[in-house]
C-alpha cells in the first residue's frame, strides 16, 4: 500500500495474492488492518501469541505488527487496510474480539458491504468517502471496545517476553542475527526464550525468526529484480550459496526456479 489509496478493502485471499504462505509466515503489514473473519477457523499468532479464530472474530492487527494467520481453504474474511497516515482513529495495541450479538455482526458487515461498493464504483470524491466510512468503522470499533467493558486481561511474564521478542525480530530481521543474539539482547537464555516461545506461540524460538526471513526472501524474490546475491546480502545471509541453501531446505526450490514461476509453484513453505 505505499502508494495505493488510504482505505482499501480486500478479502483475506486478496491480502495473500492465493499464496498460503503470505498469510501463514511471520510477517507485518505497513497499513493498519481490521479482519473480519466470516466463515471458516483456524490459528492466530500476533506478537507470538497464538490464539483461536472462528466465525465473526474480528482482529485488528498495527501496522509493523509481526502476526501470521491460519484460516484454511474454506475460511473467508474480509479485510480494511488503513495507511498509518490516515485520519482514522484505531488502536495502538492488537484486539481480538468475538461478536456474539446479531446486530453487531450485521452492523460491520454494512460497514464492510459500503467501502467495497464504493471502491468498486470509482465514483467521484471516492478518497473522501472511504475516508468518511473508514471513520464510521472507527466509530464503531470504539463503541465495541467500550461496550466490552471488561479489564485487560492480564500477561504473563512468558507473554511479555515474546512481545519483546517478536517487536525486535520485527526491527532486526534483516541483519543476520541468531535467535541466540535476540537472546542475548533480551537476557535470557536461548532455553529459556524457546520455553517461552512453545508455551505461547507454539513455536520455537528459531521458528519465528526463520518464518520471518522466510517471508522477507519470498516476498522479494518475486517482486524485486535485484540479482540474488543482493537479496541474500539485504537479508544478512553470509553468502549466495548459504541463502540459496536456506530457501532450497525451507521451500523444495532454489531461488532461481521460484524467481522463474512465481507464487504459483512455490508449496506452503516448511514451518
Amino acid at each position: 500500500m505505499t502508494d495505493g489509496p488510504q482505505i482499501q478493502t480486500l478479502t483475506l485471499a486478496q491480502w495473500a495474492k492465493g499464496a498460503a504462505w503470505r498469510a501463514e509466515l511471520p510477517h507485518s503489514s505497513e497499513a493498519h488492518a481490521l479482519i473480519y473473519v466470516t466463515r471458516g477457523q483456524g490459528l492466530s499468532t500476533i506478537l507470538g501469541m497464538r490464539r483461536g479464530i472462528g466465525i465473526n472474530n474480528v482482529l485488528v492487527i498495527p501496522a509493523g505488527t509481526l502476526f501470521s494467520i491460519e484460516l484454511g481453504r474454506t475460511g473467508f474474511g474480509q479485510v480494511c487496510l488503513i495507511k498509518p497516515k490516515a485520519p482514522v482513529l484505531l488502536p495502538d495495541e492488537p484486539i481480538h474480539l468475538r461478536l456474539r450479538e446479531v446486530s453487531e455482526q450485521a452492523e460491520l458487515a454494512a460497514l464492510f458491504d459500503v467501502l467495497h461498493r464504493e471502491q468498486s464504483a470509482t465514483r467521484p470524491f471516492m478518497g473522501e468517502a472511504m475516508m468518511a466510512h473508514g471513520g464510521l468503522l472507527s466509530i464503531w470499533l470504539r463503541r465495541r471496545l467500550i461496550a466490552e467493558d471488561s479489564p485487560p486481561a492480564k500477561i504473563s511474564a512468558a507473554e511479555r517476553l515474546i512481545r519483546a521478542y517478536t517487536t525486535l525480530i520485527e526491527r532486526d530481521f534483516m541483519t543476520g542475527q541468531t535467535m541466540a543474539d535476540y537472546a542475548r539482547t533480551l537476557g535470557v537464555t536461548p532455553t529459556h526464550l524457546t520455553r517461552c516461545c512453545k508455551q505461547v506461540s507454539g513455536m520455537t524460538a528459531a521458528d519465528l525468526v526463520t518464518g520471518r526471513i522466510l517471508y522477507a526472501a519470498l516476498d522479494m524474490l518475486e517482486k524485486a529484480r535485484d540479482p540474488i546475491h543482493q537479496i541474500a546480502s539485504q537479508l544478512g545471509f553470509r553468502s549466495a550459496a548459504y541463502f540459496s541453501r536456506f530457501i532450497l531446505h525451507h521451500t523444495g526450490q532454489t531461488p532461481s526456479k521460484l524467481r522463474k514461476y512465481g507464487d504459483a509453484k512455490i508449496l506452503t513453505p516448511a514451518k
